[in-house]
């Protein structure tokens, strides 16, 4: 059995960047002694997401280059490990403010830097510059090649995200996130993953951090079994409120072979029906103002 082992770093931030930064070495290595072949960070690990009831100019100075010493540490640190890492960040980029997420994979190599789409633009988030697009990089793991790819928190809500990652050849979404993790979130990543027959990975702050409630979860996006008269939980793993490092072993072969027999994905879609999706002229029938 190919199993991915990922793992979720529900940890809460310090009050600094070093803080944070050293605090994120030990629980990458304490993953890897796990036996983690990947380990992702909670949304904007690199100040702890702490943008809420601060003036904007005091959390916009602590905005780094996704090319830092920060994140350079932690790209070194994946090769040293020989595990991938999902490093996220307040990402400054010339006169833009992203919430970011850098891909390393196990050699150390970055493979892709990806910025939020949905930017929480209704709040505090529309002093930050949306992302432009979603991608899907090939890793090579210690279970063979793994197509991963990444969205954050608010991308969730929007079917659009997961599906053009599923279009890009997604097997697995790496979901940096930083909010309250209850039902109905989890129904909608449940969701994503049904539909799209692929892994979603989740990462959360712990209870301890305001707003946040932990429950990380992972969810393998495989509901039929031959062997099964009826459906199974895609949910292979659940944490609590508690900081920690939660481990859940994905079987590849597994995701594979159903990905090729079943009805869902892009199996039996109707894109050329879908026009009004991207027809900017059209009228939303709601807007949030």
């Amino acid at each position: 059995m190919r199993t991915l082992k990922i793992a979720l770093l529900q940890i809460a931030p310090c009050g600094a960047l070093n803080e944070n930064l050293e605090k994120g070495i030990i629980f990458c290595r304490r993953a890897r002694e796990m036996g983690a072949d990947m380990a992702l960070f909670p949304e904007m690990w690199s100040n702890g997401y702490r943008i809420y009831d601060r003036p904007v100019d005091e959390w916009k100075a602590e905005a780094i280059a996704a090319d830092s010493e920060f994140v350079y540490v932690f790209g070194e640190l994946a090769k040293e490990l020989c595990m991938a890492i999902g490093i996220t960040l307040l990402e400054k980029s010339a006169a833009a403010y992203r919430n970011s997420l850098v891909l390393f994979d196990r050699f150390g190599k970055r493979q892709f830097t990806y910025a939020k789409v949905h930017t929480c633009a209704f709040d505090v988030e529309q002093n930050l510059t949306p992302g432009e697009d979603f991608y899907v990089a090939e890793m090579d793991t210690a279970c063979g090649k793994v197509k991963v790819g990444a969205m954050i928190c608010f991308d969730r809500e929007f079917p659009e995200s997961a599906r053009i990652l599923m279009l890009k050849g997604a097997e697995v979404i790496l979901v940096p996130n930083a909010c309250p993790m209850e039902i109905n979130r989890l129904s909608q990543l449940r969701g994503r993953a049904y539909e799209n027959m692929l892994a979603i990975a989740t990462c959360n702050y712990p209870g301890i951090v305001p707003d946040c409630n932990g429950n990380s979860s992972v969810f393998d996006g495989v509901a039929y079994l031959p062997e099964l008269t009826g459906s199974r939980d895609t949910c292979i793993l659940q944490a609590d409120e508690r900081e920690g490092i939660y481990i859940a072993e994905l079987d590849l072969e597994q995701l594979r072979r159903y990905r090729e027999t079943e009805v869902h994905g892009n199996a039996y879609r109707h894109p050329e029906k879908y026009g009004r999706l991207i027809d900017m002229s059209i009228a939303p029938p709601f807007v949030r103002g």
